[in-house]
């Protein structure tokens, strides 16, 4: 068959259209870091007081079970009675972290999987390292949103700053992987520094958020802090520690 005639074929041919897409998407899990001794009636009493505080915040919200402070209790058996209690509670437990041996098999029968930390993660394989290399050349790319949020939406900004000449509002979530600006009200969710930027900062002109949060370390409404409360603020990570504080 000659060259030319087999790019007639190609060129006849039919195209063909994949059926699917992956895209990065993500994702606001809760990591419920345990405490040293096996959950009680205390420690259940303690999260029912928690859910009860924030219901629309923690109905139907994906939980990791983090064990990082009790290694001693992350057997399978607890990892099932904790698990069970909390699904219970309407809470969407779906992984593990820090469990240590525990088989994964017996994890994947209770409907859990590991999860591992972003900064634990294996190195690289030289192709993708060359593309994380790449990204890092990149400029920022800002976003600058000049309408206020409204409930129900989600803004992100996958790679630099997010600006928002507007208010925030309940139910309304915004996501930066570099530093978050709100000239307005934030009442609803701001996640800055989501790729793990720990020197990301949140701004606001009024601090009445549902949830902050700085590379995955987060606060809901009823700890803000009473200082920076309804006022001008600012919120950072300091010895790993989320702190706030009013702009005068």
């Amino acid at each position: 068959m000659s060259s030319r005639h087999a790019q007639d074929r190609r060129a006849q041919a039919p195209a063909t259209v994949r059926p699917f897409q992956f895209r990065g998407r993500f994702l606001t899990a809760l990591a419920l870091r345990l405490e040293g001794a096996p959950p009680d009636e205390a420690f259940y009493e303690a999260l029912d007081e928690q859910l009860q505080q924030t219901p629309q915040f923690f109905a139907e919200a994906p939980v990791v079970l983090d064990f990082a402070n009790a290694p001693g209790i992350a057997t399978t058996e607890k990892i099932r009675d904790l698990a069970r209690a909390l699904r219970e509670r309407k809470l969407r437990v779906f992984g593990v972290q820090n469990a240590g041996p525990v088989d994964q098999s017996a994890l994947e029968a209770l409907g859990l999987i590991p999860v591992t930390a972003g900064r634990d993660a294996p190195a690289p394989e030289d192709g993708a390292r060359r593309k994380r290399g790449v990204e890092k050349l990149l400029p920022p790319d800002n976003k600058l949103i000049t309408t206020p949020i409204r409930s129900g939406q989600t803004v992100v900004a996958e790679r630099g700053d997010l600006t928002v000449v507007g208010s925030v509002a309940s139910g309304a979530e915004v996501v930066a992987s570099g530093s978050i600006h709100v000239y307005g009200a934030l009442r609803g969710r701001a996640m800055a520094g989501a790729k793990g930027d720990e020197t990301a900062r949140i701004f606001c002109q009024k601090l009445d958020a549902e949830l902050v949060a700085i590379a995955g370390l987060y606060q809901t409404n009823e700890t803000l802090d009473p200082e920076a409360r309804n006022r001008c603020a600012q919120i950072y990570l300091e010895d790993e520690k989320l702190l706030m504080e009013a702009i005068a």
